[in-house]
């Protein structure tokens, strides 16, 4: 019973943080809060994920360019995720308590694609590293293990990215009434 207690807690403690940080961030950036805008910002957020992808391919043959290509990746993705999490309202990892109904099921489904992607595409760079390092590639092993590791971390950070993406695409402009947009029973 210690447990319940204990998950609790975390709970309440996570919608009062979750709430809180809304509430700081709830008129930041109001020009991009419309769904044309999150959608340019979903675009661009992919975007940095094929990139970063990209640079870890570069990080296969060039240790010298690579990484500078990773930090600029890593950078740009950054900057996009915090304006997209901003301007989405952070609903992709809200906590329960923080939702009503509707939103809750929009979370969960959106969470669910998430996972799959994550789990469907993890499987191709942890393929290409059981395969790469089992023949002599012309490939130095260092480079091999920091594109390979660059190329999983890519695939979970596009996974993670999910949810938060698909709300931001699908979710109504927030001067619409949602009982508009809900499907019918």
């Amino acid at each position: 019973m210690a447990d319940i207690g204990l998950l609790e807690r975390y709970q309440d403690f996570r919608t009062r943080r979750f709430l809180r940080h809304a509430e700081r961030y709830r008129h930041w950036l109001p020009r991009w809060r419309t769904q044309k805008r999150r959608r340019i910002l979903v675009v661009a957020l992919a975007a940095t994920l094929v990139y970063l992808a990209t640079a870890a391919a570069v990080c296969l043959t060039n240790m010298r360019t690579g990484p500078l290509l990773v930090a600029s990746a890593v950078l740009a993705f950054v900057t996009t995720r915090a304006v997209l999490q901003i301007v989405s309202g952070r609903q992709g990892d809200a906590p329960r308590d923080a939702l009503d109904e509707w939103e809750i099921q929009q979370r969960d489904s959106a969470r669910s694609i998430g996972l799959t992607v994550t789990q469907s595409l993890t499987v191709l760079p942890a393929m290409f590293l059981i395969v790469a390092s089992g023949y002599d590639l012309d490939i130095d092993r260092p480079n091999l293990a920091y594109a390979g590791g660059l190329f999983v971390v890519t695939t979970l950070t596009l996974g993670a990215c999910v949810p938060t993406m698909i709300l931001a695409w699908t979710r109504p402009d927030p001067d619409t009434d949602p009982d508009d947009h809900q499907e019918p029973a």
